[in-house]
C-alpha cells in the first residue's frame, strides 16, 4: 500500500532554529534569551499568516526545556496549544488558568501556545488578565497573532512582542529549491520565482502553490506549466507592450491588449500587473535601487536591457496613467475602453513630450 501524501507545509516544517526561512532577527534574540537565561513570562509573536508565528512558538517551547531534538508529541504534558478561534470563551481560559498551576511532568517549563488570540471575547482576555502578568515561574505563554491591533492593550503591555517579517522572495526561491532536490524534482529558477511572487510572502502558502503544480506538471516544473497552472500573465507580454509604447506603436500595443484578453486575463489584472512592471523598470534605472527588485536572474537581466531603452520620463507618466486607470477600473461601464485608451495615451507619451518641447 502507498504511503499516504503528507503536504510539503507540514513535512518541511522547520523543527531547528537554523530550518525557519526569514527571520533571523527573531531567533537569533529568542536563542540569546534562552543562552542568558532571560526568559519573559510572556510572548505575543505577531506578523502575516503563513510567516512562522506558530512553528517558532514550538521550537522556543522545546528549547527551553532543553529538549529540541524531540518531537512536539513527547512534550504533550508540557507544551500545550490552544486556537483561540475556536475555543475563545471564559471557560477555554479557565481551563488553562487552573492547569497552570501543575508544574511540568518533562522538563522546567509549561509552554502555553494561544493561536489566533485576537478572537478571544472581551471577557476571556480579563480572565486571562493577572495569570498573565503574574504567572508560576515555570509557565510561559506565547500569544500569536495576525491582527495585534485587535489585542487589548493591557494584554500587549505584559508580553514581549515580536514583529514577524513577510518572507522576501529570494528567501523563498531558495527554500522552495531546496525542497525541490529533496523531493527528486526539477525546476527552473524562474518557475521557482513565480510562486514565491504568488504566495506573498507566506511560506505556508509557497509550499501549497508548490504542491499544487507538482501535481499538474509532474516532477519537471517549467516556467510555463507554472505560470499556466496558476493563470500568471508572462512577463513578456509586458516587455512586449513596452517595446510598443518606445515606439510608439498604437496598432500592435492594442493587439496585444487583445491576445491578452483571449487568453481569459481580465483588464484589471493586466492593468496592475503593468504597473508592477514599470515600477521594476524604473527601480532599474538606479544602482541604488535595483535591489528592490524581485525577480530571478533571467528576467532581471531583461529588465536591466529595456531599462536602458525606456526614458525616466516616459517611465513615470507610464506608472501615473496606470495607476489613473487601476483607480477607475471598477467603477468603469466600459473597462475595456478604458485599458484601451491608457494603452494609447502612454503610446503618446513620447509624441506628447516632442510637441511640448517645440512649443517652447
Amino acid at each position: 500500500m502507498a504511503e499516504n501524501f503528507i503536504v510539503s507545509a507540514r513535512k518541511y516544517r522547520p523543527d531547528t532554529w537554523e530550518s525557519v526561512v526569514g527571520q533571523k532577527h527573531i531567533t537569533a534574540t529568542l536563542q540569546n534569551a534562552i543562552a542568558n537565561n532571560q526568559i519573559a513570562q510572556a510572548y505575543l509573536f505577531t506578523g502575516p499568516r503563513g510567516v512562522g508565528k506558530t512553528t517558532c512558538a514550538r521550537i522556543f517551547a522545546k528549547a527551553v526545556n532543553g529538549m529540541l531534538s524531540e518531537n512536539i508529541q513527547d512534550l504533550q504534558f508540557s507544551i500545550f496549544e490552544l486556537d483561540a478561534a475556536s475555543n475563545n470563551s471564559v471557560e477555554d481560559i479557565r481551563t488553562i488558568v487552573d492547569s497552570v498551576r501543575i508544574p511540568p511532568q518533562v522538563g522546567k517549563y509549561k509552554v502555553y501556545i494561544i493561536d489566533e488570540v485576537h478572537m478571544l471575547s472581551s471577557a476571556a482576555f480579563n480572565a486571562f488578565l493577572k495569570t498573565l502578568e503574574e504567572p508560576p515561574a515555570h509557565a510561559i505563554f506565547i500569544l500569536a497573532t495576525t491582527e495585534k491591533h485587535k489585542i487589548l492593550p493591557t494584554i500587549l503591555s505584559r508580553c514581549q512582542i515580536f514583529d514577524f517579517n513577510r518572507i522576501k522572495v529570494k528567501d523563498m526561491t531558495e527554500h522552495l529549491a531546496y525542497i525541490a532536490s529533496k523531493e527528486g524534482i526539477t525546476a527552473e529558477p524562474d518557475a521557482l520565482h513565480v510562486i514565491a511572487q504568488k504566495a506573498d510572502g507566506a511560506m505556508r502558502d509557497a509550499l501549497s502553490i508548490f504542491d499544487q503544480v507538482v501535481a499538474f506538471c509532474g516532477r519537471n516544473l517549467t516556467y510555463q506549466d507554472v505560470i499556466q497552472n496558476l493563470n500568471v500573465l508572462d512577463y513578456e507580454y509586458y516587455f512586449k507592450l513596452t517595446d510598443f509604447i518606445i515606439k510608439e506603436d498604437i496598432p500592435s500595443a492594442l493587439m496585444l491588449f487583445n491576445d491578452v484578453l483571449n487568453k481569459g486575463f481580465d483588464g484589471h489584472h493586466f492593468i496592475t500587473g503593468l504597473g508592477a512592471h514599470f515600477r521594476n523598470l524604473l527601480v532599474c534605472k538606479d544602482p541604488i535601487t535595483l535591489q528592490l527588485l524581485e525577480v530571478s536572474e533571467n528576467v532581471a537581466a531583461k529588465y536591466g536591457e529595456q531599462a536602458q531603452a525606456a526614458d525616466l520620463r516616459l517611465l513615470i507618466k507610464a506608472m501615473d496613467l496606470v495607476n489613473e486607470c487601476d483607480g477607475q477600473y471598477r467603477m468603469s461601464k466600459h473597462p475595456r475602453l478604458l485599458v484601451e485608451l491608457t494603452i494609447m495615451q502612454a503610446c503618446s507619451i513620447l509624441y506628447n513630450q516632442r510637441e511640448g518641447e517645440k512649443k517652447n
